[in-house]
């Protein structure tokens, strides 16, 4: 939702920054609207193009390089979490009362995940408390071997090892662009709207063209933006690994 509103608000300020220009710009005096002047103008417009690019190049990348790590840190999770449930199984029917906050730790996750949910993938109080309950439930096992408490310990470390996964997951949720970068890209991009409009014909081409291409550029940096922030909007990490976990879990 956030993201949406940023992206209404570049509009709002590309739009407002060309076509305000357009219509200002016949009412300067006439030194002011001279040849010069509207080279200097557009040579600095054409300054801020190329940081532009060069920022919506790094910001590109890093959303790409998160959504991927993030993938790859859920796929991980979700395997983690079907070797700890072998695990469990393994040792035997001691642990079906580990077993059991484990499975309703993992449906509240898929659930959590789901396109109808906005919710990041571990921000859910209970949903640790279930996890935290499988820690003490295996706490409580008295290994009755040498083979049983080798199984414990492993057990032990595959938990551990998912609880580090899920604070991973919890960690990259949030993003990795800043937010001041992303403010002082939408002031450059104001900037270069604003000069397009200076000495511009002012027709409803002209007009037209200002407003999709504000529309355009506000929607890239929403989908960029949003694919920083994968568990939620229309660009979202899939749900499938820990769909798979789920159903290997209740088999």
């Amino acid at each position: 939702m956030r993201e949406a509103l940023l992206g209404v608000a570049i509009f709002v300020c590309l739009a407002g920054a060309s076509l305000t220009s357009l219509l200002i710009h016949g009412r300067f005096p006439p030194h002011h609207r001279q040849d010069d002047t509207s080279a200097i103008v557009r040579l600095a417009a054409n300054l801020f193009v190329v940081m532009t690019s060069l920022v919506l190049g790094l910001m590109i990348n890093s959303a790409k390089n998160t959504f991927e790590a993030i993938d790859h840190n859920l796929h991980a999770y979700a395997t983690e979490l079907i070797l700890l449930d072998r695990s469990l199984r393994q040792y035997g029917p001691e642990t079906q009362a580990a077993r059991q906050p484990l499975i309703a730790y993992v449906q509240r996750v898929v659930d959590a995940t789901s396109p109808s949910q906005q919710s990041p993938i571990v921000a859910n109080r209970l949903s640790e408390l279930l996890l935290n309950n499988v820690g003490d439930q295996l706490s409580v096992l008295t290994p009755p071997d040498d083979r049983h408490a080798d199984m414990l310990r492993d057990a032990r470390q595959q938990l551990q090892k998912v609880i580090e996964l899920r604070w991973v997951l919890a960690e990259q949720s949030e993003g990795a662009i800043p937010g001041a970068l992303i403010a002082l890209l939408v002031a450059w991009l104001t900037l270069i709207f604003a000069s397009f409009g200076f000495r511009a014909p002012c027709n409803a081409t002209v007009v037209a063209t200002f407003v999709v291409s504000a529309a355009l550029v506000a929607a890239a940096l929403y989908l960029i933006m949003d694919m920083d922030i994968p568990f939620s909007g229309p660009i979202q990490i899939s749900p499938a690994p820990l769909e798979r976990a789920l159903a290997e879990l209740k088999q």
